[in-house]
């Protein structure tokens, strides 16, 4: 294994019958960075997590993880490793403390320095007023911190994070994220799955999964940068015309309403893009201010998860 890698896994597969949940995944997660699985339900993210911490065996493939051959040597792994589900997993008729003593138990933490940690994680993350509430009783972004603070309890060297904001506001979302990265910086490596693009943006890299199959893996720089496609923003005072009539040009990928906004993709072998939306806006008589513009997340996610068919060209 190379010893810039916290994680690297070579064609990696799992099939449930004849569902193929991942499929021949490559994948190398930097030590002491953020490393994020972009894709919607169903794209294989958890499966993926599952069989790097040894929960489920591969149907194919080979995984290291800190130094360690998955599934074989977990047992070997598990106290390297912290992980944390979108469901709350804790039990929620104890306490705070309660939950956090007793994981310090699973991971037999030193009774010598147990009662200091605690402390330390009550303070860290915002629960000191709730050490005696039942876990049950607590918001989604107070049990969020609490599930944080247990997975990282025992100092691991690596976090798996399966989609752990899914259930909380915007405000908890930022909190926990700016907690990410002072893990990151402290030297914890980090693999987080997520269906929020504002979220992939803050990964340092990430991957995008689509049934089971990596479509693109860079940092979001690189992949706004190489998503293939034009991305023309056309303003109009009647949008949903405007997209009507874009609709049925066969050059144009695919078209999307932001409020008056539309987004255009249009891949990068047809020439001159602005050019061809504006004539075709006024071969429908539809007005508009017409734009070149960068490519965001969700471009980028569009663009790769585009099947040929949907591509139209």
């Amino acid at each position: 294994m190379n010893g810039d890698f916290a994680i690297e896994a070579r064609g990696l597969s799992k099939h449930f019958g004849d569902l193929k949940a991942v499929s021949e995944l490559d994948l190398k997660v930097p030590k002491g960075q953020i490393y994020g699985f972009l894709g919607p339900n169903g794209s294989g993210k958890s499966t993926t997590i599952r069989m790097l911490c040894g929960l489920l065996t591969p149907t194919g493939g080979s995984a290291t993880v800190l130094g360690n051959e998955v599934p074989g040597s977990a047992t070997a792994l598990k106290p390297h490793i912290g992980y944390m589900t979108q469901r709350f997993s804790l039990f929620g008729d104890m306490t705070v403390f309660e939950n956090l003593q007793f994981i310090a138990e699973i991971y037999s933490f030193p009774k010598t320095d147990r009662g200091a940690r605690i402390d330390e994680l009550l303070e860290k993350y915002d629960l000191a007023d709730r050490r005696k509430q039942q876990a049950g009783t607590m918001s989604g972004g107070q049990k969020q911190r609490l599930a944080l603070a247990c997975a990282v309890l025992h100092r691991p060297e690596l976090l798996l994070l399966d989609e752990p904001t899914s259930a909380v506001d915007p405000q908890s979302r930022r909190d926990f994220w700016a907690n990410l990265f002072r893990l990151a910086e402290g030297g914890t490596s980090i693999l987080v799955s997520t269906h929020y693009m504002d979220e992939a943006e803050r990964c340092h890299r990430l991957a995008i999964l689509d049934r089971g199959v990596k479509v693109a893996d860079g940092t979001p720089r690189e992949l706004q940068a190489g998503t293939g496609m034009h991305v023309v923003e056309v303003s109009a005072d009647d949008p949903y015309r405007a997209q009507v009539a874009l609709d049925c040009a066969g050059y144009i990928a695919s078209v999307t309403q932001l409020g008056v906004r539309l987004r255009v993709l249009i891949p990068e072998e047809f020439d001159a893009p602005i050019a061809r939306v504006r004539r075709h806006l006024d071969r429908h008589s539809v007005a508009a201010d017409v734009g070149l513009t960068t490519a965001s997340l969700e471009d980028v996610f569009v663009a790769v998860t585009m099947s040929p068919e949907e591509r139209r060209v």
